[in-house]
């Protein structure tokens, strides 16, 4: 079996030990291996909130090879017709939006899994290494060589978390706190205390039920280091686009105070 990104994540999280990563959004493939020389783990390229089109998820995953780290892809809904294609490229992760059942949890786990115990269809490309990987080995793991990653961004999928949570096949979750917040009206306020509390709730389910868990999020030392107290395994932290501003703005003001430009 060759080498595969997501063994490293696995035995990273069975030590105990964080697993860091970072968004994309930008269309250019070479963000992806900028990140990937900066150090970071994995990458969350984002097809649910960009305008990257299949062709470009591609040379992201490629590019995301080359530098040697992990690829997840988010796909814009729980539908197995959105993840065939993004399956056959190979990802090391591929992240469905909005889960709130555990019969949702099932259908996602199904459009990652072949027949008898799934609806998967055979068609992989870059999957099998273009059939450097003969069908036969790519079979026998291919549903341990990516996370299913469900994420949990809605009230309700805190209530049925326990059973979501049970579901064969499901490898991890990921809190997404912005529209969780939204979910019970409160859009982005994220240390109000009642979105707190089911940050907290999340958290001791999972940890409960042994499942390592994630969060998609910004920049914030408190936010983070409050992750951390709860045991999250893996973090997506910050994005192409938001390094590119921040950093640009910060230069851009910079070089104002000193011309004493407003």
């Amino acid at each position: 079996m060759y080498n595969r990104p997501v063994d490293k994540l696995n035995e990273k999280i069975a030590k105990g030990e964080p697993v860091i990563g970072a968004h994309v959004y930008l269309a250019d493939s070479s963000v992806t291996e900028m990140l990937g020389i900066m150090g970071n783990e994995f990458l969350w390229i984002d097809w649910e909130h960009s305008a990257l089109d299949k062709s470009q998820i591609q040379s992201h995953l490629i590019a995301a090879k080359a530098a040697g780290i992990a690829a997840f892809v988010r796909i814009p809904w729980n539908d197995h017709v959105l993840a065939k294609p993004v399956l056959e490229m190979g990802p090391d992760g591929i992240v469905f939006p909005m889960i709130k059942t555990a019969e949702e949890a099932r259908n996602a786990v199904a459009a990652c899994t072949y027949p008898p115990k799934g609806a998967r269809g055979f068609g992989p490309r870059r999957a099998v290494r273009y059939g450097m990987m003969p069908g036969g080995e790519y079979f026998e793991q291919v549903d341990s060589s990516f996370w299913k990653i469900m994420q949990i961004e809605h009230v309700e999928a805190v209530i049925n978390l326990d059973e979501i949570l049970k579901v064969e096949g499901v490898d991890t979750i990921v809190v997404g706190p912005n529209d969780l917040s939204g979910s019970i009206g409160l859009l982005g306020q994220l240390r109000h205390p009642e979105v707190m509390k089911l940050f907290d709730e999340i958290a001791e389910k999972c940890n409960k039920a042994g499942k390592p868990f994630g969060t998609s999020i910004g920049w914030n030392k408190q936010n983070v280091e409050d992750w951390k107290r709860r045991g999250a395994s893996w973090i997506a932290c910050g994005s192409d686009t938001g390094y590119i501003f921040e950093a640009g703005l910060g230069t851009l003001n910079g070089v104002k105070e000193i011309f004493g430009v407003k």
